[in-house]
């Protein structure tokens, strides 16, 4: 089976936000996140393409564990959590990706 992964984009819109953000995302969410999630591992990313775009992934066994988080409690109490410490400020959407293929490199 594929791995799959739940992937939250989210604009943090001002500037002046994205520090103390940083730092609620490293200290609290992101852990509190893979372990209400079940995930097997997650992490985070700034984009630099547009600085105000923050990435974090899930990565889950395959496709149901990670459209099941979809729709559980456990998103639900995470959404709220978040809306709490950011309302507004911080909008957010979410996607499920299936890995289709790989390529690695083996080095001679």
């Amino acid at each position: 089976m594929a791995k799959a992964y739940l992937m939250v984009r989210a604009v943090v819109a001002d500037a002046a936000d994205r520090p103390g953000f940083d730092r609620w995302y490293e200290a609290e969410h992101l852990s509190d996140a893979v372990a209400r999630f079940g995930a097997e591992r997650g992490w985070r990313c700034w984009s630099r393409t547009d600085p105000a775009v923050h990435y974090a992934f899930y990565e889950f066994a395959d496709l149901e564990r990670a459209q099941a988080v979809l729709a559980s409690p456990e998103l639900q109490a995470l959404v709220a959590e978040f809306d709490r410490a950011w309302g507004p400020r911080v909008t957010r959407t979410r996607d499920v990706l299936e890995v289709a293929g790989t390529v690695e490199l083996n080095p001679a």
